[in-house]
């Protein structure tokens, strides 16, 4: 039951992250960087000092009591991860929902995964245990569907015409996606090394009384202030740079109105962690699979947003039966990654 929790937890955050972007969508009148930022101050400063202040008592104490060694790699590891939170909402601009999320997060699904047992040394162990081999070949599934998925997408990028491409996502540009999905994704995956090296915190956390299904929210608290700092600079760069600054306070478009749709955006976004964080403390023995649950789920749910806002309209029937085959073997990774876990309990 605990494994079976885990994963019902992980499914939760894969359906908020799969649908943060979509409160975006219906902000008006402002320039990509204005509406990033303040999304970003919900999700990456008020809802982790919020959420984690109401799930783990004596928070504050908590950080106080952590050595400086252990709260400068949680942050740096927070600093990078927002690296790649910075890039993956240029890979949505160009790539589309579905698209960007499957490439980018499916290396983020690997590198997450794997790093963390190859830097502890706990790898060649896993790939003696036959939980540890299912695990992996749940990796592999998943790994699998995201080529799938990007073959879809190749597909539909030769087949439509440039308007057509431009009709379902303004800027389309794959190449260009490409490379942005692949930076965001590998950075993106610091995030999973974020929560290792805050490990001691989760652990003062329990230690103080914190219900174990709550105690990662201490440690997101450090890592999130960190990709709030990568991404402030740049947002508030760009601001300045291209006079976008002037949106806050321009009476042409609903104010009100979008930092309303931002905070939800930026509420939503944060539920990701906060289910994973709840979720990766039910997984047992190798609990760092949990990153691959996380990213399946992610992926599954923004293509079926994809799919539902349209964003393959136009794409013949061999190119929508290959993205649907690629959701259908990102969601079995799943599958195969919880049966392992609960091998292993």
């Amino acid at each position: 039951m605990s494994v079976f929790l885990g994963v019902l937890l992980h499914a939760l955050g894969g359906f908020a992250s799969g649908s943060f972007y979509l409160p975006y969508k219906k902000v008006h009148g402002w320039a990509w960087e204005s509406y990033w930022l303040v999304g970003g101050l919900v999700s990456w400063l008020v809802a982790p000092l919020v959420l984690g202040s109401a799930t783990v008592p004596h928070l504050f104490d908590i950080l106080g009591q952590t050595s400086r060694e252990t709260l400068f790699w949680t942050y740096v590891w927070g600093v990078l991860w927002g690296l790649g939170g910075l890039t993956f909402g240029l890979a949505m601009r160009y790539l589309g929902l579905s698209l960007g999320m499957a490439f980018t997060l499916g290396l983020c699904a690997v590198f997450g995964t794997l790093v963390p047992p190859i830097y502890k040394g706990e790898f060649n162990a896993l790939l003696q245990s036959t939980s540890g081999q299912v695990i992996v070949a749940g990796l592999g599934v998943c790994v699998l569907g995201i080529v799938i998925c990007g073959l879809a997408g190749m597909m539909k990028e030769k087949n439509l015409s440039s308007d057509e491409k431009k009709a379902t996502i303004a800027e389309f540009d794959l190449r260009k996606g490409l490379l942005v999905a692949i930076f965001s994704g590998v950075m993106s995956a610091c995030m999973s090394f974020g929560l290792t090296a805050g490990e001691p915190i989760a652990k003062l956390a329990e230690q103080n009384g914190a219900n174990p299904l709550y105690v990662n929210n201490a440690s997101l608290v450090i890592i999130l202030l960190g990709g709030l700092t990568t991404n402030a600079i740049w947002c508030i760069y760009l601001n300045v740079k291209n006079k976008t600054y002037t949106d806050y306070l321009n009476p042409s478009f609903p104010a009100l109105r979008n930092i309303l749709f931002c905070a939800v955006a930026g509420l939503t976004w944060y539920l990701q962690f906060f289910f994973y964080g709840m979720g990766d403390s039910q997984m047992g023995e190798y609990r760092f699979s949990g990153w691959t649950l996380h990213m399946a789920f992610i992926i599954a749910f923004s293509s079926l947003w994809g799919l539902y806002l349209h964003e393959w309209r136009g794409a013949n029937r061999p190119t929508m039966r290959t993205i649907q085959l690629g959701i259908l073997t990102v969601v079995l990774s799943t599958v195969v990654v919880g049966f392992g876990n609960y091998l292993a309990s």
